[in-house]
């Protein structure tokens, strides 16, 4: 895990795409309210330092490496998803 980037919300709506899930499926997983995530992935909100930390951790367990580089990006590997699906 890549401790020093900070997430933004493209970050968490690429994260979703890559793995195919809805806002309220990974609220649901990572156990945060969709309107959190809706807000966030808008721009209008920054969560709790917590809450990204679930939002991280839930999507890292799936596969999902977040980058920044000149702009923030995510990919899959699927090699190192915790979660069989």
């Amino acid at each position: 895990m890549s401790t020093n980037i900070r997430l933004v919300g493209e970050h968490i709506a690429a994260a979703r795409k890559l793995l195919k899930m809805t806002q309220a499926e990974l609220a649901a997983v990572a156990g945060v309210s969709e309107a959190t995530i809706q807000k966030f992935e808008a721009g209008l909100h920054s969560p709790r330092p917590s809450t990204l930390k679930v939002l991280r951790d839930t999507l890292e367990q799936r596969g999902i490496e977040f980058t920044n580089g000149d702009s923030p990006g995510v990919k899959l590997d699927r090699s190192k998803s915790l979660v069989s699906e």
